[in-house]
């Protein structure tokens, strides 16, 4: 089978090339899937320039998250068949035409649902349910308040949020994106550029879960804006990773703070995530309240195009990679 390999080990996007390998076998609990789309995400990124190495017992290979057919069972796998329309959550190897997925990380992939939309949706939907339902604890009639709304991660929230009740502001770069935004249920959308955030979101009331992918910038306004008993999630500190906090406002404000990451939870968390994800969460997948939109589409070869265009942040949504 072929999979994209980065030469050198690290470096930019034009090291990511194709190779031939041999084919995968299902260890006991595994299943092998036939990739026919893979997610790319910012942590793809951040690998490929050696800042985020994988977890101890993950494949060495980028991707973290899949759709296709199950084309074989590992011992012990039940619940399953093979020619199964499934995604995946993965530790590493998405970019490839063969993956090895525990069996306890799939989720089934609805009759009217493209294996290309379904390989966007089990990284970001997991995130997404891990940090503002697990830990913010939003509730219907809260407002939500994501910072980076057009980003794979931001849209998704965006329609999760809306699916479960919430009130949503939304803040993005550029008055494309603030549009992209509001099309996608954002009940007030903020150009970063033009809009003073701060003004606007307390004009709106306030916010009750904040989830930012900004990091330090954002700091002081998430603090300024947040109601008493606000929570404060952090995924990614795209803008840097020291922040001035003040700890008064965050103790007066009874303000909680948290951050997370995903990828180097143990099999049996992740397992019990997308338990929760499957019993909550996909029913709104398969109602169709939860699509994100597909930026674009790269052939598996053209994997470093691909991180080129989400490099660029210009994108809109989800890029995927396609295996023919």
């Amino acid at each position: 089978m072929k999979q994209i390999t980065i030469e050198g080990g690290t470096g930019p996007a034009t090291a990511l090339t194709l190779v031939e390998v041999p084919d995968l076998e299902p260890a006991v609990g595994q299943v092998r899937i036939r990739v026919r789309a893979a997610g790319i995400n910012r942590p793809d990124l951040l690998q490929r320039q050696g800042l985020y190495p994988p977890p101890p017992g993950a494949p060495e290979t980028l991707g973290l998250e899949i759709a296709g057919e199950i084309d074989r069972l590992g011992e012990g796998v039940s619940g399953w068949s093979v020619g199964d329309r499934v995604c995946a959550l993965l530790g590493g190897g998405g970019y490839a035409e063969q993956a090895l997925v525990d069996a306890r990380h799939l989720f089934p992939v609805p009759d009217n649902m493209e294996l290309v939309q379904a390989a966007a949706l089990p990284e970001t939907l997991s995130t997404v349910f891990t940090n503002v339902f697990e830990d913010g604890r939003l509730k219907a009639g809260e407002t939500f308040l994501i910072h980076g709304a057009t980003s794979g991660i931001g849209v998704t929230a965006i329609q999760m949020a809306k699916a479960a009740g919430a009130r949503v502001i939304a803040t993005s770069r550029g008055e494309a994106k603030a549009r992209a935004a509001r099309d996608l249920g954002a009940d007030l959308s903020l150009d970063a550029g033009s809009d003073d955030l701060e003004a606007a979101v307390r004009e709106a009331g306030g916010a009750d879960v904040i989830l930012d992918m900004v990091g330090a910038d954002y700091a002081a306004l998430n603090q300024a804006v947040l109601k008493p008993g606000g929570r404060w999630c952090v995924i990614a500190t795209l803008s840097g990773a020291r922040a001035e906090i003040d700890l008064m406002r965050m103790m007066l404000k009874r303000i909680v703070l948290t951050g997370s990451t995903l990828r180097s939870r143990s099999a049996d968390e992740k397992a019990r995530l997308m338990a929760e994800v499957r019993r909550i969460a996909w029913p709104w997948v398969e109602a169709g309240q939860v699509r994100p939109p597909i930026e674009a589409t790269f052939p598996l070869k053209d994997a470093g195009l691909a991180h080129l265009r989400l490099e660029a942040g210009e994108h809109i949504g989800k890029i995927v990679l396609v295996t023919g």
